[in-house]
Formats: C-alpha cells, sequence, structure tokens
C-alpha cells in the first residue's frame, strides 16, 4: 500500500504524523504546569523546543522521501495534486482564523498574552494537522 501512494500523499501523512507527534508533547509540556499553577506558562521554552523539533523532524522527513524517489519529488504537483493541496490550504486556514480570532477575544476578556499566544499556536499546530489530513482525503478522493 505504502509504494501505491504519491510523494504528495507519503509528505502529507508523514507531516502530518510529525504535526500531530509535536502538539501532543506541546499539550503535554504545558498542560501540566497550567494545572499546578492556574497560570499560563511562558512560552519562550515551550516554543523553542517545538519550533527547533519542526524544523529537524521536516527536513529529516523530506529528505528521507526525497531520497527513496528522486524523481517523483523534483517532479512539479499535477493539476489534481495542486487542487487537493489548495483546497486543504484553505480549509486548513479557516481554522487557524478561527482559532486565532478565539484566541484573540479570549485576550480581551482576561488580558494575558501567553494564553494569547498559546492559543494562537495551539490554532496553529491543529491547522497543521487539518491540512495534512484534509490533503490525504483529497488525494484519496481525487481532488
Amino acid at each position: 500500500m505504502y509504494q501505491d501512494l504519491s510523494f504528495r500523499e507519503k509528505s502529507a501523512w508523514a507531516m502530518g504524523a510529525l504535526a500531530l507527534i509535536i502538539t501532543l508533547f506541546y499539550l503535554a509540556d504545558v498542560q501540566p504546569i497550567s494545572w499546578r499553577t492556574g497560570e499560563a506558562p511562558p512560552v519562550d521554552r515551550h516554543f523553542i523546543k517545538i519550533a527547533i523539533a519542526t524544523i529537524v523532524g521536516s527536513i529529516i522527513i523530506q529528505s528521507v522521501l526525497a531520497a527513496r524517489n528522486p524523481k517523483e519529488a523534483e517532479a512539479p504537483a499535477d493539476e489534481r495534486e495542486r487542487l487537493a493541496l489548495a483546497r486543504a490550504g484553505n480549509h486548513a486556514g479557516f481554522i487557524l482564523a478561527f482559532g486565532s480570532v478565539a484566541a484573540l477575544l479570549h485576550y480581551l476578556v482576561h488580558a494575558n498574552g501567553d494564553l494569547l499566544f498559546h492559543g494562537i499556536l495551539i490554532s496553529l499546530l491543529v491547522s497543521t494537522i487539518a491540512e495534512s489530513a484534509l490533503q490525504i482525503f483529497y488525494f484519496r478522493r481525487g481532488g
């Protein structure tokens, strides 16, 4: 089955899994502090961990996938793939916007910049997972 997938679908599966793992890691790292103190934890060390994990993980994943099939990795997206990528990105953008606006409204009530940052970051992570899932869905459905 794995061999039947296109490069972009393999990439969507791998990047979605990476985003899910990073999101779970982030929640496991941040939530116990919030439960213990009742406050949003400072953002610096949590954000740095996530940024480094995302960058390193993405480079490794894309390098391995490209090394396994360099011709397919270099080929431009066909019309079906471009449509699937665009539709998934559009829907994921709505998820990011909704979460960001919710975080901003929460900030208006609570005036906590750390919570605002965490709210927007979790929106970004969730929209990334959704984008990968939607890419897979549209690739499977045919655009």
